[in-house]
């Protein structure tokens, strides 16, 4: 297996040898690529069937040209769905580094695990491909840092996938609280709700013949394969995933922030636990998060396992003003006055609405922010979710983390989010590598 390091020395005789065996069929179809920009989508379970099916809904405007997986079951389904949907059959590969080096991919999505989120992306953006990527965009604000210098260095475009920034109810009622439909916006209130079960003590077993587990840790630093981390439940895991809040929770504090006009806070506090079980699961099903501003406070409640809903949904945002409160969903929004009297309210059609609390398919807001990139591609259209503020909110909520784990209030610098007066809290900003896979800046 090739790490990283010894990857990016061969790419460029890879690029030759894909370029050489492309068939005529392949030329015509990179010929017209300034008609139609030319998808690849790596890491295939999941939210990648809301990428197939956004991408479907714009495939006038886009073509999946290949597909990869380091497990070859969920590869060659995925790829089936595609040929069902873009009516074209793309190439697949187990190895997703072959893909950059190949000259007929305009952009790569990235629906990895999150510990691949940020080096993929950089890797990605280094070979010269434009990138969307799903939140989180890092597993550790460090790499959030190199991602967003990269991009900078680069000149490439990248889209985090906070979809609901190209949500036209979403964008309207941001810019009526910006314009003081509701006084002086102070308070943004956030949450999340679901019922998940117990993920059980992992057995050790032997890796299944169709995964690539070395390829899947990638930058990981190694640990035994067992029965109860693949494909899902590497979530609940600090050296893969993230926890509950920058699972969903990144969504949410991101509309507040943008709601409210603000960036990195000057003071993080965190409080909760893993109640409901006893089990492998490593983070907390339960947590209560406050990010405090001079004139501003965000809050994020999110809990795994009590599925109990506030405003009514499982998920959403209420931004508190000096006149009155609006709630906002995926669904759409209400307006009240101090009375608790709703005063507008507008609800996205039943067929668009994604209010869901664990939705992984499409919806028509991811249709629109991945035409969103497309157009920023091809005419220079303004990104909705550009990289530098994705990574303002996946940093927030990572923060948030990082106050519950090391049981600390954070003091923030508000110019760059980096903690201030604690050097252990503030080590914890990073991660360590497998050795060959450090992300290269």
């Amino acid at each position: 297996m090739l790490s990283r390091r010894e990857f990016v020395g061969s790419m460029a005789a890879g690029a030759a040898g894909l370029a050489m065996n492309a068939t005529a069929k392949s030329y015509a179809q990179i010929a017209g690529s300034n008609e139609r920009v030319q998808f690849a989508v790596i890491g295939l379970n999941s939210r990648a069937y809301a990428h197939l099916q956004s991408l479907q809904a714009n495939k006038k405007d886009a073509r999946i040209v290949a597909v990869a997986d380091v497990d070859t079951v969920i590869l060659e389904r995925f790829a089936g769905n595609t040929e069902k949907a873009m009516g074209s059959k793309p190439r697949t590969e187990q190895d997703f580094r072959k893909l950059l080096a190949s000259k007929d991919v305009d952009v790569i999505t990235i629906a990895t695990p999150d510990h691949w989120h940020a080096p993929m992306a950089i890797m990605g953006l280094q070979a010269g491909k434009h990138v969307y990527v799903e939140k989180p965009c890092s597993h550790n604000p460090q790499e959030g840092e190199w991602l967003v210098e990269v991009q900078k260095k680069t000149g490439k475009l990248c889209q985090m996938g906070s979809q609901q920034r190209s949500s036209p109810h979403t964008q309207k009622i941001v810019a009526q609280i910006k314009d003081g439909v509701i006084g002086k916006a102070y308070w943004g209130e956030t949450w999340y709700a679901n019922t998940r079960k117990p993920i059980g003590v992992g057995k050790p077993i032997p890796v299944p013949a169709t995964l690539d587990w070395d390829l899947w840790q990638g930058p990981a630093p190694r640990e035994a394969y067992r029965d109860n981390v693949h494909p899902y439940n590497w979530h609940w895991f600090k050296t893969w995933g993230t926890g509950e809040s920058l699972n969903n929770g990144t969504h949410e504090v991101d509309v507040a922030r943008w709601a409210l006009g603000v960036e990195y806070p000057n003071k993080i506090t965190a409080a909760g636990g893993r109640y409901a079980a006893k089990d492998d699961w490593q983070f907390y099903d339960t947590l209560d998060t406050s990010y405090e501003y001079p004139d501003h406070l965000i809050t994020w409640k999110g809990s795994c396992v009590s599925g109990k809903k506030t405003y009514g949904r499982d998920r959403g945002v209420a931004i508190h003003g000096t006149t009155g409160t609006v709630v906002i969903d995926r669904a759409g929004y209400e307006i009240y006055d101090q009375k608790d009297k709703v005063t507008d309210q507008y609800k996205v059609p039943t067929k668009a609405a994604t209010a869901s609390a664990d939705t992984v398919g499409a919806d028509s807001m991811t249709d629109m922010h991945f035409l969103n990139l497309i157009h920023a591609i091809r005419t220079g259209e303004k990104l909705n979710q550009p990289i530098a503020q994705g990574n303002v909110s996946t940093t927030l909520v990572q923060l948030s983390n990082v106050a519950y784990f090391s049981q600390r209030v954070l003091t923030l610098d508000p110019t760059n989010g980096h903690i201030t007066g604690d050097k252990e809290a503030a080590a914890m900003r990073g991660r360590k590598y497998e050795k060959g896979w450090e992300p290269k800046v």
